[in-house]
């Protein structure tokens, strides 16, 4: 065996190895939702029992709404991944495109906002929620419209900068041969930006839709009521107490709530691949 031959089997080798690695973490939670013991302490790797028992106590008992909680997950995450997009669109162009006073602060101010992490404002935002609850109680602490609107609010500066980074890489020479033709700024935006920004509006879409599903801190601050709790915060109680982790329900719940995760990220992997790769458009 020579050389080459030799380099190239290692490295077919640390790649299953790191693949094998990845996947372990994902096999120990189908273990774990398929035993009987409740636990994540195992005594042997392969399965000697499978129960599905924690499946049918997430939908047959009646102190757990887990469907509740996936409609809301799908519900809140939706809404803001749909917003972000096209608020952060919106912006993205007009930063971009359009001449405005104030341009160049408010576009610095939005890298200013991101450069401290979002969990130094909870406090504020708690205390900000809980007095728009006096005056409007559907959007204030403990609302499901008041926990998007923070999420939206953490998330445009991310995604216009993103955005607006991909806007500058479109050539400005479409933007003057739609003025020549008559094309208002309203019209260049959504006949020019729109059809070639779709794969980056794809990657804005997905990464706001994950990062919304699977957030818990703002989540488990807001939601209070039972029904009203998105899955992640649902399934913590069975892990949050001292005297009753029970990992068995969880492990069940997380997989079965990662199957929209999935099939979303499959249905956009054209665009995604495309969103991360195109660095400039050829005019």
């Amino acid at each position: 065996m020579n050389k080459w031959a030799r380099e190239n089997l290692w490295r077919h080798a640390l790649a299953i190895a790191v693949c094998l690695f990845s996947l372990f973490p994902l096999y120990l939670v189908v273990l774990s939702a398929l035993g009987t013991s409740g636990s994540l302490h195992l005594t042997s790797f392969v399965p000697t029992e499978i129960s599905w028992n924690n499946f049918k106590f997430l939908f047959h008992s009646p102190k757990i709404p887990y469907l509740h909680w996936v409609q809301n997950s799908m519900v809140i995450a939706s809404t803001v991944a749909i917003s972000s997009v096209v608020i952060g669109a919106a912006s993205a162009f007009a930063f971009s495109r359009l001449k405005f006073k104030g341009k160049k602060l408010g576009i610095r101010l939005l890298l200013l906002v991101q450069m401290f992490p979002a969990i130094l404002a909870l406090s504020a935002v708690y205390v900000i929620m809980e007095r728009v609850y006096k005056f409007a109680p559907s959007i204030g602490l403990g609302s499901q419209a008041g926990l998007i609107l923070v999420y939206l609010g953490g998330s445009m500066g991310v995604n216009i900068w993103l955005l607006k980074g991909f806007v500058d890489s479109i050539p400005a020479e479409l933007d003057e041969a739609a003025k020549i033709d008559g094309a208002s700024a309203v019209q260049t935006y959504w006949l020019i930006f729109i059809p070639l920004a779709s794969p980056v509006l794809a990657v804005v879409c997905l990464l706001s839709f994950i990062g919304t599903f699977n957030e818990f801190i703002l989540a488990r601050l807001f939601l209070v009521e039972m029904n009203g709790r998105t899955v992640a915060v649902g399934l913590q109680q069975f892990i949050g107490g001292q005297y009753s982790q029970n990992w068995g329900p969880f492990a069940a719940g997380s997989l079965l709530a990662s199957i929209p995760i999935v099939i979303i990220f499959l249905s956009l992997q054209k665009y995604i691949v495309n969103g991360l790769t195109a660095g400039s458009v050829k005019g």
